[in-house]
């Protein structure tokens, strides 16, 4: 592997000039700003302290510079991840421990390795496991399971629970003991928050902002509404009304350390790692491709899981937690002008300062702002129409959708994610096993050929053409048998069956038998079989093998030629004509 391709930046670094380095500033600014409350908000998301969250936006972000292809994505703690961490690291130790804070470097080390051998093998495929439905199911209810988490924050109550009867349960029961003063923060800061999203950029445009510009202030809403509610309890001394707070921050630098080394650990934690890695990957690659096609860019996925492997890897020998791009600051990112991801370098550097020099300020800052910014943030991830959308549109991918987003809710993030693969590899398998197949006839006064069921056409009671919209494999050999002997006998006066092979892209060991057996079951009846539009490369394997040679009917380059010249031929005394691929079986 050349150097250039592991470290993206020699590539652009080469190119880096005075214009791109003040994009980047600016755009880091205006990131950092966002970031802040953010990596808090996800740190006690994940049941970690507040701390962890600027930790892990310090080192990754220098990481993924080093490393990653996307020109604007921006590494850090996102909340599907933030939830995945609190829900394995709370299957091997209790919220608040020192074992907890080891489990969650455990596992930001642990899905660095895997995405790191991932990226050396080019395994990028393995992120196809999860379908659109299925990571769309997945985010959608994590989403409303964060959400619905948080809500205990915004009440001042205790009680938890990892699925959502018991995170509705454990708030109608104590509903009763509602901290008033912590509500009432935790209101003021959602409806700000709700306003800031769409009335803030239309306020500051009348006060004479210039749109980009009012734009991107109004991304600074969550950083007005933590100033604003320190404040508040400065000026009206809510921390003595029981109003919980954050609590003391450490200032400093990132601790640097080894994460844990205990493979008993490391056997506990290894499926959450993976699933994280795996979900971390496909949210990180979608916003990549998103972003980098806006500007005709490209990103390479073997290449972004080393990118995000080496983040992960930073974030565990950092103090962190695991990490991945997030849609809502890289999209913040890309549109404040971010041109190379020294921008992220640059935001890193800013998450640094705050650490160092703001961490005592944010000892003040109410959980309920917090889980406020949280609520906020992740309602914009769940997209309600997609399950109508795909009912409509393929029910198949709707039950996938389905299991995913029931299994998740009621049973947990990593049962759902597992079940939402499971379905859609059931179902993939159900699809394949029982292919669409059209019977077919010539359109009048064309050479096409089109289903029977949908369009009138031309057919003849002794020939028959069957196409096949799938693949021959060992999952539908069977299938086809039965359908094709099903056809042939309800159609006493059938002298010629042609097998149109124009969606076939490969006949397997398995439908290679079948398609004999057939062959010799026609014959037995007194009929043909013929294929036609063999594609080139299925024609070279079956060259190969006896099929050919012993083939009752012929093989025709063109599903005309087949029609033209078996039409004429009701007896199927025809002699086959010469073999049109030629010597080399290339079409």
């Amino acid at each position: 592997m050349r150097l250039a391709a592991l470290l993206p930046i020699l590539d652009w670094g080469r190119r880096y000039d005075r214009q791109t380095l003040s994009s980047d500033l600016v755009a880091a600014v205006v990131v950092t700003i966002m970031l802040v409350p953010q990596s808090l908000a996800y740190a006690l998301l994940a049941g970690l302290p507040a701390e962890v969250g600027l930790y892990a936006s310090i080192a990754p972000l220098l990481a993924y510079a080093l490393f990653g292809t996307s020109r604007t994505l921006a590494v850090g703690p996102v909340a599907v991840i933030a939830l995945m961490t609190a829900t394995a690291a709370g299957s091997v130790a209790a919220p608040g421990t020192a074992a907890y804070r080891e489990a969650a470097l455990a596992l930001a080390l642990l899905s660095g390795l895997m995405l790191l051998a991932m990226g050396v093998l080019r395994l990028g495929f393995l992120a196809n496991l999860l379908s659109h439905p299925v990571i769309s199911g997945f985010i959608s209810a994590s989403g409303l399971l964060i959400a619905t988490s948080q809500l205990r924050h915004l009440f001042g109550l205790g009680g938890g629970g990892d699925t959502l009867p018991a995170m509705l349960g454990a708030l109608l029961a104590g509903l009763g003991a509602t901290h008033l003063p912590t509500l009432g923060v935790g209101l003021s800061s959602l409806a700000f928050l709700v306003w800031a999203r769409r009335g803030l950029k239309p306020l500051l445009g009348r006060l004479g902002l210039a749109p980009r510009a009012s734009e991107l202030a109004a991304r600074g809403g969550p950083a007005l509404a933590v100033v604003g509610a320190i404040a508040a309890v400065e000026a009206f001394g809510l921390d003595a009304r029981g109003v919980p707070l954050v609590g003391a921050v450490p200032a400093g630098l990132p601790p640097l350390r080894l994460p844990p080394l205990d493979p008993q650990l490391w056997g506990r934690l290894a499926v959450p790692a993976f699933l994280i890695a795996l979900v971390g990957f496909v949210e990180s690659v979608s916003v990549a491709q998103t972003l980098a096609a806006r500007r005709r860019q490209r990103i390479v996925p073997d290449q972004e899981l080393i990118g995000l492997g080496a983040s992960n890897l930073a974030a565990a020998v950092s103090g962190g937690m695991p990490v991945t791009g997030g849609f809502a600051r890289s999209v913040v990112n890309f549109d404040a002008g971010a041109e190379t991801p020294a921008a992220g370098a640059f935001t890193a550097a800013g998450i640094l300062l705050a650490a160092l020099f703001l961490a005592p300020l944010l000892a003040s800052l109410p959980v309920a702002t917090l889980a406020a910014t949280i609520i906020v943030a992740v309602l914009s991830i769940i997209d309600t129409r997609a399950p109508l959308r795909l009912w409509r549109y393929s029910r198949r991918d709707f039950a996938a959708m389905a299991i995913t987003i029931l299994v998740t809710l009621l049973v947990g993030v990593e049962p759902g994610i597992l079940a939402g693969v499971a379905a859609s590899l059931v179902l993939h398998l159900w699809r394949s096993a029982a292919p669409h197949a059209a019977i077919v006839g010539r359109v009048p006064g064309t050479e096409h050929f089109r289903n029977v069921e949908r369009h009138e056409v031309i057919t003849f009671p002794h020939l028959l053409t069957v196409r096949v919209d799938e693949s021959l494999t060992y999952l539908n050999a069977r299938w086809l048998e039965e359908f094709l002997l099903e056809q042939v006998a309800a159609r006493p006066a059938l002298r010629h069956v042609v097998l149109m092979c124009s969606a076939v892209n490969a006949i397997d060991a398995s439908a290679l038998e079948s398609l004999e057996a057939i062959n010799h079951r026609l014959a037995d009846a007194g009929i043909r079989l013929h294929l036609s539009e063999v594609k080139g490369p299925v024609m070279d394997r079956l060259k190969r093998s006896h099929l050919l040679d012993t083939l009752s009917g012929r093989v025709f380059l063109s599903q005309h030629a087949a029609f033209a010249a078996l039409a004429a031929d009701p007896d199927g005394m025809a002699a086959p004509p010469p073999d049109p691929w030629g010597p080399r079986g290339l079409i």
